[in-house]
């Protein structure tokens, strides 16, 4: 057995584990989940993240574990704009505070199987045309550009929102939730709730956020390995985080900023790979990558933190 199949093996056995632990456990139908819990939660799936990244530093090799950590750092941060979103949603289409975790749960645990179709179709397509890491390079560098200069978020309008219209237009919707159901039936016929569309979109728009983080990762490590479980850590992580910071994702002003940096330094790494390889060898590159996420990202956040106060 190699190295790799051991190391999905845990990985899996882990991620199976802690999820009965974190549901079955930490978690209670339609209650709302307090700070004190959710920072538990996010400390759960933070903590064994790390220890995972230990686990790889040892079976694997330390340009491996590097980075792993690496893309996760980079797709936990991302995944703090994810929240802002589904705040918006949540707030957009009233769902009742009640609901969030159980809706949150099945909307990312459905994204979590889309990410891992478009990771296997990008890690396939790679490997068949090496070119279209170019066209990554080249989106990344846009997308980081794009969300460095952009000014506000636009307004989430929910009936004008692309998925509800196509949900709407194929199935019978109501915008109630009947005490939590994804499906009533009415008339003898099914109905889906307002949850029910609440939990697609939420799926759809990481989808969304999956084609910039995706690429992003592929700049750090072509290793299926590492793209799979920094993906699956990060995103499992998200809902913990949600409710840790809902309240407080709007003092990360500058987050985004220091995202589309990072973004940049990627996609420009990816196109011009060939060249730096003949100066920086992949493992300092390697560190050299970790250190950017690092800096840009705790940099932005303090940095936001600090332009708070002053504005106190």
């Amino acid at each position: 057995m190699s190295s790799h199949q051991i190391i999905y093996i845990v990985f899996g056995f882990v991620i199976a584990l802690a999820l009965v632990f974190d549901l079955g456990l930490l978690n209670k139908k339609n209650q709302t989940v307090s700070i004190k819990t959710a920072f538990i939660q996010t400390l759960f799936w933070v903590v064994l993240a790390f220890g995972f990244f230990g686990f790889m530093w040892l079976q694997e090799s330390k340009t491996a574990a590097i980075e792993y950590i690496s893309a996760y750092l980079m797709e936990w941060s991302l995944s703090i704009d994810n929240i802002f979103v589904f705040i918006l949603i949540f707030s957009a289409f009233h769902v009742k505070e009640k609901y969030y975790g159980r809706v949150l749960l099945i909307g990312i645990l459905m994204a979590i199987v889309f990410r891992i179709l478009f990771i296997t179709v990008g890690v396939a397509l790679v490997e068949k045309a090496a070119w279209v890491l170019y066209i990554f390079g080249g989106f990344l560098v846009y997308t980081g550009y794009s969300m460095f200069t952009a000014k506000e978020e636009k307004e989430f309008k929910p009936h004008e929102n692309k998925v509800y219209k196509f949900l709407s237009k194929f199935l019978p919707i109501t915008l109630e939730d009947f005490g939590g159901k994804y499906v009533v039936r009415q008339n003898k016929k099914p109905v889906y709730t307002i949850l029910f569309v609440v939990v697609i979109i939420l799926s759809v728009t990481d989808l969304v956020f999956a084609l910039d983080s995706i690429p992003a990762v592929m700049g750090i490590s072509r290793d299926s390995l590492v793209i799979y479980t920094s993906n699956i850590f990060a995103v499992l992580g998200l809902r913990s985080l949600f409710f840790l910071l809902r309240g407080a994702v709007d003092k990360f002003h500058y987050l985004p900023q220091g995202i589309a940096i990072v973004l940049v330094f990627i996609g420009v790494k990816m196109l011009g790979e060939h060249f730096v390889a003949q100066w920086i060898s992949k493992n300092a590159m390697t560190f050299v990558s970790l250190g950017v996420i690092v800096v840009c990202i705790a940099g932005s956040i303090f940095y936001s933190m600090y332009h708070k106060k002053l504005d106190k």
